[in-house]
């Protein structure tokens, strides 16, 4: 299979709305897919709608293993998939690759497969969803993030935003990006636990103040995780989380009812894709995101009560459903 400029892993919400838009601004997309999914892009191409609506051809691929080369490689698989899909690359010339996926988890698999150097840290404040037809409704496009995990500034990460960013998917070069990853993590972290355990849609448990005061605490220990490990927290993914990790709980609480009614208004449908996996009867994503930050506490020898019940119930509720 010839090189190209990106090939993309999964085509789910997130890898479709990534690879129509790159492939309409005319670059080489190969989206590497199952079977299934390619047979529907074949027939019918991605097909975007929401905040814009367009139907992009783009080739696919269903064997991994095949693909020979790309500038950059971008996974938007399901956590689960990650360690046999990047195993399977590991003989393709890779130019960069980053994960969109959730979890801090990913960087780590794609070090190991592709080395340090080549792999860039990212994450996704976007938020898109697989309808049943194939069909992907991109409902926000905040920002795209993307850095150099050593905090250097980089040609080849500005030039990578840049394009992305042309291409329709707001996108910003950042070279504070462990700083952003663990922000963004330590909010999704919570807010998938109330996800799955309320099965509400999320401006209603941000808005409510108990289940509020659950989501903060969930952040707060993430948030010691992530200090713990000599990373420092942000208030620029997705939620002001270290302004949650400071502040008292009160004015926690107010941060996330102010984010709560942002979400009321202009994303009033939002779910956590966690939840939409839940209601598809999907895995959940557990041992790669909650249970990799409980493995991690556990290393450091620190005490996460809550995450800790978190991760089983979740856990629990993925098996016992299965």
């Amino acid at each position: 299979m010839a090189e190209v400029d990106f090939a993309i892993v999964g085509a789910g919400a997130l890898g479709s709305i990534i690879g129509a838009h790159l492939a309409r601004a005319g670059h080489s997309v190969l989206m590497l897919v199952r079977e299934r999914r390619a047979q529907q892009i074949a027939q019918h191409g991605l097909r975007i709608k929401g905040l814009v609506e367009f139907s992009q051809p783009v080739p696919t691929l269903t064997q991994a293993g095949r693909l020979t080369g790309a500038a950059a490689l971008i996974i938007a698989t399901k956590t689960y998939a990650t360690e046999a899909i990047v195993a399977s690359l590991r003989g393709a010339e890779i130019g960069v690759a980053f994960s969109v996926q959730n979890g801090m988890m990913k960087d780590d698999l794609l070090a190991a497969a592709f080395g340090r150097g080549r792999v860039l840290g990212s994450l996704a404040d976007l938020s898109g969803e697989m309808l049943a037809d194939g069909e992907v409704l991109f409902t926000r496009n905040v920002n795209l993030f993307v850095g150099e995990l050593d905090g250097s500034d980089s040609a080849r990460v500005r030039d990578l935003a840049t394009m992305i960013d042309a291409a329709g998917v707001h996108t910003r070069a950042d070279p504070d990006i462990l700083g952003l990853e663990w922000s963004k993590f330590a909010a999704w972290a919570a807010m998938m636990a109330l996800s799955v355990t309320t099965r509400a849609l999320t401006w209603k448990y941000l808005l409510d103040p108990a289940t509020a005061l659950v989501v903060v605490g969930v952040i707060r220990e993430v948030g010691t995780l992530a200090t713990t490990l000599g990373v420092r927290l942000s208030d620029r993914a997705v939620l002001p989380v270290a302004s949650i990790c400071r502040g008292s709980d009160q004015d926690a609480i107010a941060l996330l009812a102010k984010y709560g009614l942002q979400m009321k208004s202009g994303a009033p449908l939002h779910r956590m894709s966690t939840l939409q996996d839940l209601e598809a009867g999907r895995p959940l994503e557990v041992e790669e995101t909650l249970g990799y930050a409980v493995r991690k506490a556990a290393e450091l020898r620190l005490s996460l009560p809550l995450l800790d019940c978190f991760y089983n119930l979740v856990a629990g509720i993925d098996r016992i459903r299965a």
